[in-house]
């Protein structure tokens, strides 16, 4: 009987092993997708490092009977490996996070109080700073805003995170497919430019100097207006929520 075990779990390690030898491709495909859309200092070889222990992982977990594909669910787990080795490793300054936080809020009560979108101008006035420097804000923050809309869905580690005052509860007992309308609206509501580069970089997956091209504006620029486009977001997501 042990011999029987034995001779079975060596089996399973095998196939184990092998399944992970055929789809190692698919580790660096993704890492390679995903490397176009994040800062520059974010290393290739570390994707594919924690991607291939996301494989890993979904060798062992995989479950046949559930009815998705392998290669689509370890590409889930290999993807989410890789954000997960990006967030443990955060490099962002603490002044980032803290600006964004105060960009997002100043941009929440200028819309209250409008009832409209908020301009450059007002949130670089009401941070008492020229525009300049708010914009030099927004690169500092783009490098470090990494997120897609399935993150999002799933309110992990997503604009969820970043609520001023967050309702844990009640982000709890959000079903997905109401978060996913509800962020799908916030998004329809942005300003055109910016719902542009949203569906860009996330439905058709431009990175974000194809977008530029596209446009006929920089990629420093492309950078400004998604960071913008997220701030906006969490404010706007931030008052929906807390109504």
């Amino acid at each position: 009987m042990n011999l029987v075990m034995k001779k079975t779990d060596a089996y399973s390690q095998y196939e184990q092993q092998d399944t992970i030898e055929k789809h190692a491709p698919l580790v660096k495909r993704i890492a390679y997708h995903l490397k176009s859309r994040l800062p520059a200092n974010i290393q290739l070889d570390d994707l594919i490092q924690a991607g291939m222990i996301g494989l890993l992982e979904a060798a062992k977990n995989y479950d046949v009977t559930q009815g998705a594909s392998f290669e689509t669910y370890a590409g889930i787990r290999v993807r989410g490996a890789m954000l997960d080795d990006i967030r443990k490793n955060d490099w962002a300054p603490r002044s980032v996070h803290r600006n964004t936080r105060r960009v997002a809020a100043v941009v929440q009560k200028i819309e209250n109080e409008k009832g409209r979108d908020a301009r450059d101008s007002e949130i670089a006035e009401a941070l008492d700073i020229d525009i300049k420097e708010y914009n030099r804000m927004l690169q500092d923050t783009s490098g470090h805003k990494i997120l897609s809309f399935e993150e999002v869905s799933c309110a992990d580690e997503s604009l969820l995170d970043n609520y001023p005052n967050p309702q844990s509860a009640l982000l709890d007992d959000l079903q997905k497919d109401d978060l996913k309308s509800l962020v799908a609206n916030a998004i329809s509501s942005l300003p055109e430019r910016e719902r542009l580069v949203m569906a860009l970089y996330y439905d058709e997956e431009l990175n974000l100097r194809e977008i530029g091209a596209v446009i006929g504006i920089t990629e420093s620029r492309v950078s400004q207006i998604h960071s913008q486009a997220i701030i906006r977001l969490q404010a706007r997501l931030s008052s929906t929520i807390n109504e």
